[in-house]
């Protein structure tokens, strides 16, 4: 790996998301035989402790305070972005113009404006060799990648409904405390973006299709919360009797849609749901999908299983349960025996191959900033609709 031309990356963001991209990137070259070698050369983070304890604990060679000094660095080629969403823009922008690869995790952006100024960005980069990606990491989940390649094969025919939800259940807790997750000028919305946003940019990918229009309803359920508390993974434990803060998004996003059928005559029919409030659900992301030939189903909580029904065999043979951890499903070859599965953090690994591969081939790696915009258009469509009454609203 030492004789490969280096891929030097500087990573501004250090808790949940950056630790999922350290561990990415240090991992892809190790089971990946990859054309590029990924370096960890610089985290930034605005605490001078917590940043430089971060490089340590997570591989990086040095440390800074400000994501500026990434972008104005010598030895770095590409700027990843973990940061919450209010920050993307102008790092992501910055990048680009400096001449630096980019990832930037998703959603894109806190508003379409910003998603449009920075796909301005990518695209103008793009004609000098300069690519963007959006980090929607579950299309690398050997799964859903199956199952996209099932629909592309046609073994579902005519894709007619799509059933999407994201369930899990960190903020039931009333007394959770504020993060910045909860608060609109730096997260853009709430379960919408955060977990919903993944669902859409999904169910998009899988069937080919694009959402055209949608009908909405957003509600909130606790409007306050504690300023102060432990945290605990996502949430934790807030003092009860604390001074409390507003939270201004969505605690929970409903929202029917339509498909705009891609290269077929007419598009799907969907619907989406997306909570942090729905007890015993951990990280429940499910997709289904009903097709003229058949149907699959998936859920993050069981994520080496693909469920098919082909309408081929005995109508009363039901769904069949695929083991996806054999050599032939996609990114499994490179891991484990057949049977010995994968985790979340594989999909961030997968994320880093298909990135380092398209960088090393000079082609737009995917999904671009365009595609993340198109995902942000949808994510504004059903944040007017819910404000107007769930009327309909074209995207």
């Amino acid at each position: 790996m030492t004789d490969m031309k280096p891929l030097r990356v500087g990573m501004a963001g250090y808790a949940f998301m950056g630790a999922a991209h350290s561990h990415a990137w240090r991992t892809a070259p190790r089971f990946f035989d990859l054309p590029l070698q990924p370096q960890l050369t610089a985290v930034a983070g605005r605490n001078a402790d917590g940043v430089r304890a971060a490089a340590g604990k997570l591989g990086w060679e040095s440390a800074e305070t400000d994501w500026r000094r990434l972008v104005e660095r010598d030895d770095i080629d590409l700027i990843d972005i973990c940061t919450p969403g209010d920050t993307h823009a102008e790092i992501a922008i910055a990048a680009l113009e400096a001449g630096k690869h980019v990832l930037c995790e998703k959603p894109l952006a806190n508003s379409v404006n910003e998603a449009e100024r920075m796909t301005a960005a990518a695209e103008a980069a793009a004609k000098h060799g300069v690519f963007a990606m959006c980090g929607f990491s579950y299309r690398r989940t050997p799964a859903l990648a199956l199952a996209r390649r099932m629909v592309e094969e046609g073994r579902l025919g005519t894709i007619r409904h799509v059933r999407a939800q994201y369930l899990q259940d960190w903020l039931t807790d009333e007394n959770a405390p504020m993060t910045w997750r909860l608060d609109k000028s730096k997260s853009g919305s709430g379960s919408l973006g955060d977990i919903g946003a993944h669902s859409i940019d999904a169910a998009q990918w899988l069937t080919g299709q694009k959402i055209s229009g949608v009908s909405a309803l957003l509600e909130t359920f606790v409007p306050e919360r504690p300023l102060a508390g432990d945290l605990v993974g996502l949430g934790g434990q807030g003092g009860a009797d604390a001074p409390r803060g507003a939270v201004t998004v969505d605690d929970a996003a409903i929202f029917s849609a339509r498909f705009d059928g891609g290269d077929a005559s007419a598009g799907a029919v969907g619907v989406f749901e997306a909570t942090r409030y729905a007890l015993g659900r951990k990280n429940a992301m499910r997709l289904e999908l009903n097709g003229t030939k058949g149907s699959l189903a998936f859920d993050f909580e069981d994520m080496n299983v693909l469920s098919f029904y082909d309408a081929a065999e005995s109508p009363d043979a039901g769904f069949r349960r695929i083991l996806v951890t054999e050599p032939e499903h996609p990114y499994v070859g490179k891991w484990w025996p057949t049977g010995h599965g994968l985790g979340y953090e594989h999909g961030f690994t997968h994320q880093v191959v298909d990135l380092v591969n398209a960088l090393a081939e000079q082609r737009q790696p995917e999904p671009s900033f365009a595609d993340a915009l198109q995902v942000q258009q949808v994510l504004a469509a059903v944040e007017s609709s819910a404000v107007n009454s769930s009327q309909w609203q074209k995207v």
